[in-house]
């Protein structure tokens, strides 16, 4: 039968309780042991598609089109866990599903309640987290912190669920803060103790807690913390901040057992020691190299980093694969407006991320330009994409008013368009293209060379489509449709000939990169970048200041 651990978090949210899932997952999968892992949020959203980047960071899309929590991601570039659906629940998704039951009579004239109505439904969303049955481990990290009312019914759920399976077929996991105090010279055990007190007066004992710290935990303060919090003193786990890396992380936690707590608790039947080379190789890599190259992002939430956590995670892994570390460079797309391109002077390589609505747009466009006219390498991902499309057809084809429908509806050259299938919608929450598509390379293209493959599935998330009405008329100037999907004849890659590396997809090949695994596309481009920077010594020397016509200011 599946074991499964549950991870809380207390004191104060942004712990890296998504980072520490993800890295548990890990070590247990180099035991040799099969994962699933899950997360439950508790706001009421049904899930984070309609909210907006500086709420909530990016929205992470699954295979099979859930719009999900951004650690889900870290679940995915940690470990080999199967991520659907199923992985990601809301306050939201649950008592959407509850409701629903009562309209349709299930409850057969019962009052529907909390207890046991909406805790019954979270125990099905955690067994409906494990995809199968081979699964040793099921890890479920629940959002929010402990003492919050929104966390109530799912720390409720899961003391239920301990209490329906055998002891050593449940871990709870808490993870705490330590924090420390300038004006005392020292850290503090009190929030730890609340915290976990909290829990326990909910009914859950954790068997492990994981103290997050910037400081080293001592041994006396490990054992006040052991017997005020009635956990084993090894099962107290200092988890320090990391000084080169996120992936740190997993071995941190080996060197301090956690692999083998867990084993032991929960009575695993493996012997196999935590094998985990190639991620030591990796680390190793990070630690020694020296090499920097610059990459320039151009985006419209540029202030909160984890609105582009994926891509900035992609750019690390492929300057990792090209032996340099990412410099980056990140430009709030408007300021381009007023400040013209010179803030991209001196970058090695532009990527232009997705985003929605208007605001920054004409300073992607020009971004954009500028890559194009001096030969720097650019990446355009989903609007990004467009973005391409849209400069080449203005500068290039002489479509002097191109636009996408989204922002211009009148534009006469409406080189992107709404998807036909979009058209009649009306709801906004999970209604875009989303999830895997295939994706056919053109033979002879730059996206075949990188992929080296015939035929790709990747990752969508969007309204609004290349115009194939202007396919042949962009194609005359050098932008190819290197890829497209095979059924619908949509264009999804878009590639420039005669540039050192000019390309544009549609959708998000940030979601399928990892650190052993470089996406092959982030990869060209960040060689691209390296090698720019080579050629160019420390900064390229513009040909353009490009700046965006008077009349697009206002």
């Amino acid at each position: 039968m599946t074991k499964h651990i549950f991870i809380t978090g207390g004191v104060v949210s942004s712990l890296g309780k998504g980072l520490t899932t993800a890295a548990i997952g890990m070590i247990l999968e180099g035991r040799g042991l099969k994962v699933s892992v899950q997360k439950l949020d508790p706001y009421i959203n049904v899930d984070p598609g309609t909210m907006s980047p500086f709420q909530h960071g990016e929205v992470y899309v699954t295979d099979d089109g859930a719009e999900t929590d951004l650690d889900l991601g870290h679940y995915e570039r940690f470990t080999h866990a199967v991520l659907t659906k199923n992985s990601n629940f809301t306050t939201g998704k649950i008592y959407q599903s509850v409701i629903k039951k009562e309209r349709r009579g299930d409850y057969l004239g019962r009052t529907v309640q909390v207890i046991p109505h909406i805790t019954d439904a979270i125990k099905e969303a955690i067994h409906a987290g494990v995809p199968s049955k081979d699964v040793d481990v099921a890890l479920t990290e629940i959002g929010g912190t402990v003492g919050d009312i929104e966390s109530l019914p799912f720390l409720e759920a899961i003391r239920q669920f301990a209490l329906e399976r055998p002891p050593e077929d449940v871990l709870f996991v808490h993870i705490t803060l330590l924090p420390y105090l300038k004006s005392s010279g020292e850290m503090k055990t009190k929030p730890t103790q609340q915290s976990v007190g909290k829990l326990r007066e909910i009914g859950i004992q954790p068997h492990v807690l994981v103290c997050r710290t910037e400081e080293p935990m001592t041994e006396e303060m490990a054992r006040k913390i052991s017997l005020f919090c009635n956990v084993r003193r090894e099962s107290v786990i200092e988890e320090r901040d990391v000084e080169f890396s996120i992936y740190e992380v997993p071995v941190d936690l080996i060197q301090a057992r956690l692999d083998s707590i867990i084993v032991e608790n929960l009575k695993l039947p493996t012997n196999v020691e935590t094998n985990l080379d190639d991620w030591r190789g990796l680390l190793e890599k990070i630690r020694t190299t020296e090499t920097e190259c610059e990459i320039a992002v151009v985006g419209k939430y540029i202030e909160l980093h984890d609105a582009y956590k994926s891509i900035y995670e992609a750019l690390d892994h492929a300057g990792f694969a090209n032996g340099f570390k990412v410099k980056l460079r990140k430009i709030r797309a408007e300021d381009l407006r007023s400040e013209g391109t010179k803030l991209l002077e001196g970058v090695n390589g532009i990527l232009i991320p997705g985003g929605f609505g208007e605001r920054g747009l004409e300073g992607k466009i020009s971004a954009t330009r500028y890559a194009r006219e001096n030969g720097i390498p650019f990446f355009g991902i989903c609007l990004g994409m467009q973005c391409a499309v849209i400069e080449v057809a203005r500068n290039l084809a002489g479509l002097d008013k191109a636009h996408t429908l989204e922002h211009s509806s009148d534009s006469p050259h409406p080189v992107i368009h709404l998807m036909e299938d979009q058209k009649s919608l009306k709801d906004m929450g999970g209604t875009m293209r989303l999830g895997a598509y295939e994706c056919d390379l053109r033979e002879g293209s730059r996206a075949r060379a990188l992929y080296g493959a015939d035929r790709v599935s990747e990752r969508h998330r969007h309204r609004f489509e290349f115009n194939n009405a202007y396919r042949e008329q962009l194609e005359a100037v050098g932008l190819a449709a290197s890829g497209v999907h095979p059924e619908l004849d949509l264009v999804e890659i878009v590639e420039l000939k005669d540039h050192p590396f000019f390309i544009g997809v549609q959708y998000h090949p940030e979601f399928q990169s990892s650190p052993l695994s470089p996406h092959p596309i982030f990869r060209g481009f960040a060689r691209a970048a390296l090698e720019n920077s080579q050629d160019n010594g420390s900064s390229p020397s513009p040909k353009s200041d490009v700046l965006i016509p008077q009349e697009t200011r206002s």
